[in-house]
């Protein structure tokens, strides 16, 4: 399945989850007057909202390349996360003020009825697997703007959970842990938006990626029989995606074609790496005087490719 087709199918499913989970509190809210359920379902209410950007979102970065976007529309992605990284915070600050209200006041009450329990239960539950399933989509189709979506989930396990602790604590005559541990569940949704803030803005600032990623380049530019060394290699988040530049040293009694030969072997080799989208590569003879030592390629593959004592 193309990336395409299973970023979109994801989304939908993350979008029909939310309305099923969403009416289905609704309605247990409205039988048995539980807060707890009642502000997972505005929860769920929330998390339908935003899905729908998230479709419309995917939708939009998985466009194929035209003539005004020739590099597609994936660097839209990382702006969708930060959406989600917004109803994160939302959902956080909500939750600490109403656990805050409600120690405040004094004057908290968690309905007991089975129901309450069971649909928290069945929501942690189907928020775990749909964790997991992003998680793994997101990961291997390098998307992250399920990776946040992903971490939403978690939270909403997390959330589940808090508002199960205060149905049981009532049940055992201790109302007092629902807004307790609401306020720890609060802090961790906080802090998970937190780290989707920080990994988009890396994506959108053109940070550079992971230095075995980058090791990883250098070690497929050196890999050409041809290649005698590298130098100014640059790699840089473009979106989500990685565009690389490079200098190649290569002796200068080539051919023009065998040398290009040698730089589009060089681009195909780094290009192959899931992460990268586009490689530039330029070609430096030895008689040009271009080549040089660069510390950052020795450091990368622990050591010089070729005696520099010449």
């Amino acid at each position: 399945m193309s990336r395409r087709s299973a970023l979109r199918r994801v989304g939908l499913l993350v979008l029909g989850v939310n309305v099923v989970l969403a009416v289905a509190k609704g309605a247990v809210y409205l039988e048995t007057g539980s807060l707890a359920v009642g502000s997972e379902a505005v929860n769920s209410l929330a998390d339908t909202v935003y899905s729908f950007v998230i479709v419309g979102g995917l939708y939009l970065t998985t466009q194929p390349p035209d003539f005004e976007h020739p590099h597609g529309h994936e660097r839209i992605e990382p702006f969708v996360s930060l959406f989600v990284a917004l109803g994160i915070f939302a959902a956080g600050a909500a939750v600490l003020w109403q656990a805050g209200q409600s120690l405040l006041s004094g004057t908290v009450t968690v309905t007991q009825g089975p129901i309450a329990a069971a649909v928290l239960i069945a929501s942690g539950v189907v928020k775990f697997l749909l964790y997991r399933y992003c998680r793994r989509i997101g990961e291997r189709r390098n998307s992250p703007a399920l990776v946040a979506t992903a971490l939403d989930n978690r939270n909403d396990i997390l959330t589940a959970g808090a508002a199960l602790v205060g149905v049981l604590g009532a049940a055992a005559g201790y109302p007092l842990l629902d807004p307790l541990a609401a306020i720890l569940v609060a802090v961790g949704i906080l802090y998970t938006g937190v780290e989707v803030v920080q990994d988009n803005v890396d994506y959108l600032v053109g940070a550079a990626p992971p230095e075995d990623l980058r090791a990883e380049i250098v070690r497929r530019a050196l890999a050409h029989p041809e290649v005698e060394g590298a130098h100014d290699v640059i790699a840089h988040y473009v979106g989500p995606e990685i565009d690389v530049s490079l200098h190649i040293e290569v002796e200068g009694d080539r051919t023009l074609l065998e040398a290009h030969d040698i730089e589009t072997e060089v681009m195909l080799s780094i290009r192959d790496l899931p992460e990268v989208d586009d490689v530039f590569v330029h070609v430096d003879p030895k008689e040009a005087d271009e080549w040089k030592e660069d510390t950052e390629v020795e450091r990368l593959v622990g050591g010089p490719r070729r005696d520099t004592e010449e």
